[in-house]
């Protein structure tokens, strides 16, 4: 998760718990203050299993391992709580235990509370992991099928033109028209957005600025001011110099 959804989800389960601890015996404050003691527990146990459990052992199909270790973080994490409802103890309760509330002692009770949002975080971060992955497969069988064609048709001169990918060397947009320049030396003019045009193209071109898209095969070198095709070189867009790390 990035470090604002982490702060809404956190800021989430905090209001959460405080809504159905306090519920039960309408001490809110006192809720509200047991759970931010147990909220550091919860997301050490979550980091461990997001971080660590997860994608070392369950997603590499280590179930056994995957499993001894859910043990011992279960183990560990039910340790910290118990230290959390003494810290309570001392506390909110100052000694007396008719002044703790009658969830306080239901170990199990809390511990399932805690690890229903553990879970809850991972499904979500596995569920994303799986849209993010079939996201780039469809690009790449999208890419695949590009390159088995081998080619792409523009209109230029009230002619439909069959260009090949691996002759483009780059395409310079200009306005209302892009210039396709080949390895052969033709340069091809038509009425296209260069937006539009990169839709159709390969992942082997790379936009370096906003009015140049070149051919990775032609690229002779490159630094973060200028690629160089041919022997022409073209200028790199500050917003697009990210790009040239997959040069």
């Amino acid at each position: 998760m990035k470090f604002r959804n982490q702060i809404i989800y956190w800021a989430l389960v905090t209001l959460i718990l405080t809504a159905v601890l306090g519920s039960i015996d309408h001490h809110y404050l006192y809720a509200f203050t047991f759970v931010t003691f147990l909220l550091p527990v919860i997301f050490t146990t979550s980091h461990i299993y997001d971080h660590y459990l997860i994608p070392k052992y369950l997603l590499p199909g280590k179930y056994p391992q995957f499993f001894l270790y859910a043990v011992y973080t279960l183990i560990f994490s039910m340790y910290l709580e118990m230290v959390v409802i003494f810290l309570s103890f001392m506390v909110l309760a100052h000694y007396r235990m008719e002044n703790m509330p009658v969830w306080s002692g239901h170990i199990i009770y809390l511990t399932l509370s805690m690890y229903f949002f553990v879970v809850l975080k991972s499904f979500i971060l596995l569920f994303k992991r799986y849209l993010a992955n079939q996201e780039h497969l469809k690009k790449i069988e999208t890419d695949l099928s590009k390159r088995i064609r081998g080619y792409f048709i523009v209109k230029s001169n009230r002619k439909e033109m069959r260009i090949t990918f691996r002759e483009v060397e780059y395409i310079e947009s200009l306005r209302d028209y892009v210039t396709i320049v080949t390895s052969t030396g033709r340069k091809i003019i038509s009425r296209e957005k260069i937006s539009r045009l990169q839709d159709r193209l390969p992942e082997d071109f790379l936009r370096i600025h906003r009015s140049f898209l070149v051919n990775r095969s032609h690229v002779t070198s490159f630094n973060r001011e200028q690629v160089t095709v041919g022997t022409v070189s073209l200028p790199v867009g500050r917003t697009y110099k990210k790009a040239l790390e997959s040069l």
